[in-house]
């Protein structure tokens, strides 16, 4: 039994009101979080207006790739052809064996534009791959300068609908796990495309810095999405830092590397197109500007991570300082790094496949197909964003101990705690944290010791017992 005055004042106190939970850090700290983040979110709003390109610029069509103009079109009748007849036998067969003579005729209706309703037909090879089925909705490359009935070709099959059910599935999924959580997760994934989509991509088509446009969508993303999914408060503010951190990290060694393997970023067909239509592009920047905006959902993942695991253990334990704060963290932290890099190296690895494949059959050796450009680009990509990711960890477990450790349980008179707010001096200076109350005669509070026990030693009357049980802690 705890029969100091300010154990049984407390235990009594307890009863009597019932205290709402308090925020986790003073209002001191809240401010020095302000104090960094509002100019930031501001200096991105700004960023944001003074870049905003307003939509993609114009140019002329060329008819080629995803520059050409497309049509709906439908699949209305197939019909089995000689392939002699139709003048479209293949030159060999593509398992080395006899010539195949059976083709197919298609005949296809354009569904939409001004020529809706008219039809054409298209051979069907036996080597294609994409085969048709009657009613089968398609894409049709429409050349507006092309002789009459040359102007529509099927280029791709139409995917709408199959890709609109898998995404209702997946917001169907993410809002009966996560609830309300899902719910902000989605509206956060659609404000993150919308940066994408409306600022990010026309600003870099427009001539804007690609690494400077990426830095401010990136960060307007990061804001969006970290506060709508995790609240406005100062857990989320921490890991806004510890990813602001590590993407200026990322940024940094990109730009490095990317200029020290000499990486043009032109090593596909489409930035080929895409630097035809717009020569003022700076290729290079928008590798770098990929590599950053790839990196950015697994950082939040990482940080956001790492700060709850912080403010966990604070929990389980209160008297913890930062020191062992930022060991527990970063032992978390450890398995952390291990399943997220592998995870985005295969995240890349998927992505680039065919590239892979080069390794296999590679004649020239290993190293020779690694050191060009076509694979160092997505090397370089791979180990940039790794190493920013591995450098997320300790900064922004060193962040969120050090930001919760110089609060909690260590202001004289501010009577703080998880559990409410503690007694005022005249009844007896009791300070509730989360498993009880702690008496205020600490050396650090400037009160008495409870009688009968040595200074520095936490006395704990457990509101809710049966009699205020004593509960001892050692001093830390």
């Amino acid at each position: 039994m705890d029969t100091s005055p300010a154990g049984a004042h407390g235990h009594s106190h307890s009863h009597g009101h019932n205290h709402g939970p308090v925020p986790p850090v003073s209002r001191h700290l809240r401010k020095v979080i302000a104090a960094v983040l509002v100019p930031f979110a501001a200096a991105v709003v700004a960023g944001l207006v003074l870049l905003w390109p307003g939509g993609a610029p114009a140019h002329d069509r060329t008819g080629v790739g995803f520059d050409q103009q497309t049509r709906q079109g439908t699949v209305v009748r197939l019909a089995d052809l000689s392939c002699k007849a139709a003048n479209a036998l293949p030159d060999q067969s593509p398992s080395g064996g006899p010539v195949p003579d059976a083709c197919q005729k298609a005949t296809i209706e354009v569904a939409s534009g001004p020529d809706k309703g008219a039809t054409f037909t298209e051979i069907v090879q036996p080597d294609q791959t994409r085969r048709y089925t009657v009613g089968q909705g398609v894409v049709l490359a429409y050349a507006p300068n092309a002789p009459a009935g040359q102007r529509y070709s099927v280029t791709d099959v139409d995917r709408g609908f199959p890709l609109a059910l898998l995404a209702g599935l997946f917001a169907l999924a993410v809002i009966v796990v996560g609830r309300l959580r899902g719910v902000m997760a989605l509206i956060a994934l659609a404000v993150s495309f919308a940066v994408l989509t409306l600022f990010i991509l026309p600003a870099i088509l427009r001539g804007d810095n690609p690494l400077l446009v990426a830095v401010v969508g990136g960060s307007a993303i990061m804001l969006a999405a970290l506060y709508m999914c995790h609240g406005l408060n100062a857990r989320t503010s921490v890991a806004v830092l510890g990813t602001l951190c590590s993407l200026f990290l990322i940024g940094a060694l990109g730009s490095g590397f990317i200029g020290w393997a000499h990486l043009t970023g032109n090593t596909s067909d489409e930035t080929g197109l895409i630097h035809s239509l717009y020569p003022h592009i700076e290729i290079k920047g928008v590798l770098l500007a990929g590599i950053i905006i790839g990196s950015l959902g697994v950082l939040d993942d990482v940080t956001v991570t790492q700060v709850a695991a912080v403010w966990e253990l604070k929990d389980a334990d209160p008297g913890a300082n930062w020191r062992k704060l930022y060991g527990a963290g970063m032992r978390i932290g450890r398995d952390h790094i291990a399943s997220v890099v592998n995870t985005l190296v295969m995240a890349y690895a998927g992505a680039a496949l065919p590239l892979l494949l080069l390794f296999s059959i590679a004649r020239s050796g290993v190293l020779r197909v690694a050191s060009s450009e076509l694979v160092a680009e997505e090397i370089v990509r791979t180990l940039v964003g790794s190493i920013g990711l591995v450098a997320s960890v300790p900064l922004t477990t060193a962040l969120a101990a050090l930001v919760v450790s110089s609060d909690r349980g260590g202001g004289s008179g501010a009577g703080r705690g998880e559990g409410g707010r503690g007694a005022a001096a005249g009844h007896g200076g009791a300070e509730p944290t989360g498993s009880g109350y702690v008496t205020a005669g600490r050396p650090d509070a400037g009160g008495s010791a409870v009688p009968g026990q040595p200074a520095g030693v936490r006395g704990a009357g457990r509101p809710g017992g049966s009699g205020g049980g004593s509960h001892r802690r050692r001093a830390r």
